[in-house]
């Protein structure tokens, strides 16, 4: 029944077509992403900048026209730099791009007739280095906290950091204030959950993952942004392409605003944050899905999706140190 209000699907890091049941990785997949783990950093991953080669295919049914809110275009923002791009549609659609200044975070608006929709997307990005965590932040505290990293402060729809201030205390209320903190949270987050795929869905949130104890990268995000937030530290979430996954998918992490600026944490552990190229940034995954569907009829179906990152093509140990000189 329609009343009028639209109907929208949020899809985020995470949430491709799977089997509901929670299934544990076969143990080959397991064994290789140890041995990946274990691999020195590529060239460029230490002092210097990585070039990547990214993107994603995504294929849908599209029962009855509908707006698609994409969220796949790499952010302008610092620390990547956009070396060139290309969006290929089909049916071939006029495509209109929307940027959010204080992120950098693009999304791609289409007006999608009733049919087939095909999306692809490639980028070739260059990436610097994150930089150095502070041991203190003097600066911490509430009161000190500025204007712009106040939203990151408030409950929000996956991240109810009000309902989760006993645990944060339980998990950091005896750490020195500040990075020391958020440190243990991640630590604590890794260690006392399960990655299991396909035990979450877009309904899950922070609270259902600190009872559930298991998820995917979205929940390990999801719980540490909440668990800042209640020991009162600005944190976001953030989306990107990441070079190094076993089984490649959009990825989610968190920041938290440390001694004066965002500072990139990955709670699963899955890549190195020098790794991941960003794509999206908000309060959660609500404001980063990497697709939200707009429609007044019967919801559209994600047939097919791909993605990857990779080294690009050029790279190599002589164009990093070129570059780096």
């Amino acid at each position: 029944i329609s009343l009028g209000v639209p109907r929208t699907r949020a899809m985020t890091p995470g949430r491709r077509p799977r089997p509901r049941r929670a299934r544990r990785l076969p143990a080959a997949w397991r064994a290789a992403r140890r041995r990946r783990l274990a691999r020195p950093p590529g060239p460029g991953a230490c002092g210097g900048s990585m070039r990547y080669r990214l993107g994603c295919t995504l294929d849908y049914v599209v029962p009855e026209p509908s707006v698609f809110l994409f969220n796949v275009a790499v952010a302008r923002c610092p620390r990547q730099r956009l070396v060139r791009e290309e969006l290929r549609l089909a049916p071939a659609l006029t495509p209109e791009e929307l940027v959010i200044p204080a992120t950098g975070t693009r999304f791609t608006r289409l007006d999608v007739p009733a049919g087939r929709l095909s999306l692809r997307y490639e980028a070739h990005v260059e990436r610097a280095p994150e930089p150095p965590r502070p041991a203190t932040d003097a600066a911490a505290g509430v009161g000190r906290t500025p204007p712009a990293a106040l939203p990151y402060l408030f409950s929000s729809r996956y991240c109810q950091a009000d309902l989760l201030t006993d645990l944060a205390c339980e998990v950091a209320g005896d750490v020195p204030p500040g990075p020391a903190q958020v440190a243990a949270i991640c630590d604590w987050v890794y260690g006392n959950l399960r990655y299991l795929p396909g035990a979450s869905d877009t309904s899950t949130s922070a609270l259902d993952t600190a009872r559930d104890r298991t998820g995917v990268c979205r929940d390990f995000a999801h719980l540490a942004i909440a668990l800042c937030r209640a020991m009162g530290i600005p944190a976001r979430f953030v989306t990107g392409y990441a070079w190094g996954l076993v089984m490649p998918d959009f990825h989610a992490c968190m920041e938290a605003f440390l001694a004066g600026r965002w500072h990139l944490f990955d709670p699963s552990r899955k890549v190195a944050t020098d790794r991941l190229v960003r794509i999206g940034t908000g309060r959660d995954a609500a404001d980063a899905s990497f697709a939200t569907i707009f429609g007044d009829g019967r919801p559209s179906e994600l047939t097919a999706m791909a993605v990857f990152a990779e080294p690009a093509p050029d790279e190599t140990p002589a164009t990093t140190a070129r570059r780096r000189a």
